[in-house]
């Protein structure tokens, strides 16, 4: 029995490795690429989406089915982040050294996505009375600070957050390589049906997203940068 305990737990600890990369990809810059490509496209559905959408959130049957979205919005929110890397302390403390990096890998993506929300003035769709065409939702650029979060619609800062931390999730965990980045997808669903955004917000968020978690887990002096600090904290 003892000798079987041993290679099972040689191999339960292989398995949790995070990928290995032996050169860098520029995979993510393409993401970006084809979201950036995919939201200009989806300008064209802007408003007939969020006009669908506020139709159904009056709607008595449907609303409530509507509501189970709100439950994935905490993997794009801060707090969200917050908790489920506090849970990833607790229960996998071979890989606590790679908190640092999945936290700040996410919330620059935020992050970004909320600077891109002071260049761009853009009614939300819940502000928005959906009447003009889609180009009266934007407003004039470096605008959109004293607007509030009403006038802060593009991009979404929830998607940018849950891509660049599902990006981070699954270079530390392969297997969840399907999982995270449709909890990712969720959030951007969330942030449409709640009225919060519009599709190509949610596109440039993603985008967004995948610039971040390409600079910080791929390319550039940042993930060469951690690589050094985390060495410190692997277990030897």
């Amino acid at each position: 029995m003892l000798p079987h305990s041993k290679i099972s737990t040689a191999t339960s600890q292989q398995h949790f490795s995070p990928m290995a990369v032996s050169s860098p990809t520029y995979r993510g810059f393409l993401w970006s690429a084809a979201f950036v490509v995919a939201a200009v496209t989806a300008l064209a559905v802007d408003m007939p989406v969020a006009q669908a959408l506020r139709d159904a959130n009056e709607s008595p049957a449907i609303h409530p089915y509507l509501d189970y979205f709100d439950t994935f919005e905490l993997f794009g929110h801060g707090l969200g982040v917050a908790l489920l890397l506090v849970t990833l302390h607790q229960l996998d403390r071979a890989h606590r050294w790679a908190i640092p990096r999945l936290l700040t890998c996410a919330l620059a993506a935020g992050g970004l996505a909320d600077v891109l929300k002071m260049l761009v003035l853009r009614t939300r769709p819940y502000e928005c009375a959906l009447t003009g065409n889609v180009w009266s939702t934007f407003g004039p650029c470096f605008s959109a600070w004293g607007a509030g979060s009403p006038g802060q619609s593009f991009p979404s800062a929830h998607t940018a957050t849950a891509v660049g931390f599902a990006a981070a999730l699954v270079w530390l965990y392969p297997q969840g390589r399907l999982l995270f980045p449709l909890l990712a997808v969720l959030v951007g669903c969330q942030r449409i049906v709640c009225g919060a955004h519009y599709p190509s917000d949610v596109l440039v968020g993603a985008a967004a997203g995948c610039l971040v978690a390409q600079c910080f887990l791929r390319v550039g002096p940042l993930p060469a940068r951690f690589d050094r600090w985390e060495e410190h904290w692997r277990p030897k």
